[in-house]
């Protein structure tokens, strides 16, 4: 049996230390340039923090044992002060809690400057999902960026407080309605890494997930270019259900029938709406169009006025695109 409890306890410990990667069974990778002094800094304060507990509980244990109650024998009288005691238990705490406000406080400089030629991407959270913004003008629902450079992301939010978090890059950071927050990163390897929403925001705050692309060398400006060009190369409708995925409307709208925040969208075009106030109205292009940039003018009966409005935020040719999207969501293709 204690055999068996020693080697549960050395494959526990075994788990807990990094791999080759940075991995641990606390943490993921580390993909970023400062992944490795938060890691430090948090196994630090874990070791710390396990020594003494430790070091209380068998002390506590053998006290009881030692100085328990027995026949024969009477408590003496315990000393009201020792000057040596005190002086350790006061200034061993104080050198550590010092190094670690030191070493907290130099990580926080590192991830709070960016550097000067860091390449800066918009970000912006809202009710359920993430959409980043590049210098072009691009939108995109994850986050590419390329390898080996410093990447500034300037953050806002449509709604209520959400937090930008990925994992891999030791990266969290809150986004509040009304200002601006800022976080920077550089990723030292390229793949797909998560990108989650770490502030409760809401009924569907656990589908906030998106994702990070770390780019290899040379990469990123080529997927950049044939991105933002997407108008241009898709088809119409392909184009629209991009872009439904992109701006985040699956989060409040299906396709499929199903109830969400908004009504759903199958086979609505062309077929009469009944609104809030009483009247109907045709679900068509101009009804579309108008319910994409007034959201409010006419809302569907049971449901709320929660859409937010997309007026300055999509282009003509991007709602035309949206526009026969819907069209083709006739109810007969079981794909969609």
């Amino acid at each position: 049996m204690i055999s068996t409890g020693l080697q549960y306890l050395l494959t526990v410990i075994t788990t807990a230390l990094p791999d080759d990667d940075g991995s641990s069974f606390w943490m993921p990778p580390q993909v970023s340039t400062v992944a490795q002094g938060v890691d430090w800094l948090f196994n630090f304060i874990l070791a710390i923090s396990v020594f003494f507990f430790l070091l209380i509980v068998v002390a506590m244990v053998i006290f009881v044992l030692r100085y328990r109650h027995r026949e024969g024998h009477s408590a003496e009288d315990s000393p009201t002060h020792n000057m040596t005691l005190e002086i350790v238990w006061t200034g061993i705490p104080l050198i550590l809690v010092v190094v670690i406000f030191v070493f907290g406080f130099k990580g926080f400089l590192d991830m709070s400057t960016a550097p000067s030629n860091a390449y800066e991407i918009l970000a912006e959270g809202q009710k359920w999902n993430w959409s980043f913004t590049y210098p072009n003008g691009y939108i995109d629902s994850d986050l590419h960026v390329p390898v080996d450079r410093p990447i500034r992301l300037v953050m806002g939010s449509q709604d209520v407080i959400h937090s930008l978090y990925i994992p891999a890059f030791r990266v969290k950071q809150d986004v509040v309605p009304g200002r601006y927050s800022k976080a920077w990163f550089q990723a030292t390897k390229p793949g797909e890494y998560d990108l989650f929403c770490a502030e409760y925001c809401g009924t569907s705050h656990s589908d906030m997930i998106a994702h990070v692309i770390v780019h290899p060398v040379g990469e990123f400006e080529t997927w950049l270019e044939k991105a933002s060009n997407f108008l241009e190369t898709m088809a119409p409708v392909d184009a629209g259900r991009k872009l439904f995925q992109v701006r985040g409307c699956q989060q409040c709208h299906s396709v499929d029938g199903s109830a969400k925040t908004g009504p759903s969208l199958l086979g609505v075009f062309g077929h009469e709406q009944k609104l809030a106030d009483g009247s109907s109205v045709t679900a068509d292009e101009n009804y579309i169009r108008r319910s994409i940039l007034e959201p409010q003018a006419q809302v569907v009966a049971g449901f709320d006025p929660v859409m937010p409005t997309y007026q300055g935020r999509l282009s003509d040719p991007e709602i035309l695109a949206i526009i026969e999207y819907f069209k083709s969501l006739d109810g007969t293709s079981s794909g969609e």
